[in-house]
């Protein structure tokens, strides 16, 4: 079915506002000679922790549930984001009490296992601690969790950041290229009396499906170390049509191509912070899950180019969950 005028209008600004951004970006990134790191292995976002055969995902779903439970694990939410793939969140103790401790280090207080359908297998892989431990600034490497999650779940290799080699210090201090956010870059996209406020016009927007969005999961973890209260919120987005640039499908059909799959990338996180509810820049939180992931060419067309749209996008769904007006409603850039 076409899109009606109106979807038509949305969709062009949105591109060609997310044009004006990734062109300038590909020209310095065009420019720009990398420097080889010294190091020869380097950190990598997520974990295979095997390839299974004669099992259907539901199975291999309910399994790594009891085995995470088994190894001192709580899985505190689940989703299928897209058909044939599965996303399972959970956390610790220790994950819960190393976030405390970081400025905004909320992000990092859950991790999460996929289990997907590719080329006849199922694969399941697990974000990696030690890489999203300092992409989020975090006090600790995360170790010991990686250790029992090995002994857990496996641990056949890590990948996704093709032949990119990042070190601790180089995620803990990452963006994808100049003009792109770091960590410490969040978009501001609710502002609140309280915190309780905040986190109640969350979840009624989301029991709503404000946006396309969905409720996966919700850790209540105190202050941090600047003394502001977190609740860490993850969002599945589901589009309200299958054009909307912000959807889980949408993003992982233009740029998870490669295999393993990417899909322990999702869901996307949003923080009541204090009175405030935040989320981190897509142009940051997708970079991280694909560090590599070349600006306008590739063999496979999985480029950042391809998904122009969708930082803005995902900025804008999030926004209307945190109560405010879509940028297409109110007609004001950003």
């Amino acid at each position: 079915m076409l899109p009606s005028n109106s979807e038509f209008a949305m969709n062009t600004k949105i591109l060609s506002k997310g044009l004006v951004q990734f062109l300038v970006v590909a020209a310095f990134t065009t420019l720009t000679i990398s420097t080889p790191l010294q190091a020869q292995e380097g950190i990598k976002p997520f974990v295979l922790a095997a390839k299974i055969t004669g099992e259907d995902i539901s199975a291999v779903v309910s399994s790594t549930g009891e085995k995470l439970q088994q190894a001192g694990f709580e899985v505190i939410g689940g989703y299928s984001p897209y058909k044939g793939a599965e996303v399972i969140v959970f956390t610790n103790d220790k994950l819960r009490k190393t976030a405390t401790r970081s400025e905004r280090g909320g992000y990092g207080a859950a991790l999460r296992a996929a289990v997907t359908s590719n080329e006849g297998m199922i694969e399941l892989a697990y974000t990696n601690p030690v890489y999203w431990a300092n992409a989020y600034r975090l006090d600790d490497n995360l170790d010991d969790i990686s250790a029992a999650l090995k002994s857990a779940l496996g641990a056949e290799q890590t990948f996704g950041t093709g032949d990119k080699v990042l070190s601790a210090d180089d995620m803990r201090d990452f963006h994808y290229t100049f003009m792109m956010e770091y960590f410490d870059d969040p978009s501001i996209i609710g502002f609140f009396d309280t915190h309780q406020a905040a986190v109640e016009t969350v979840n009624r927007n989301l029991s709503e499906g404000v946006a396309g969005s969905k409720k996966v999961y919700q850790l209540d973890l105190g202050d941090d170390s600047t003394g502001k209260p977190m609740t860490l919120i993850g969002v599945g987005l589901g589009g309200v049509n299958d054009d909307d640039c912000s959807s889980d499908a949408y993003i992982m059909g233009r740029i998870d191509k490669s295999s393993p799959r990417h899909t322990a990338h999702l869901p996307y996180e949003m923080l009541v912070y204090g009175n405030n509810v935040e989320a981190l820049f897509g142009r940051f939180r997708i970079a991280v899950s694909w560090p590599h992931l070349p600006m306008m060419a590739s063999e496979t067309g999985a480029t950042f180019m391809s998904i122009m749209c969708s930082p803005g996008a995902i900025e804008d769904s999030l926004t209307q969950v945190a109560g405010g007006s879509s940028e297409q409603e109110s007609g004001n850039e950003k």
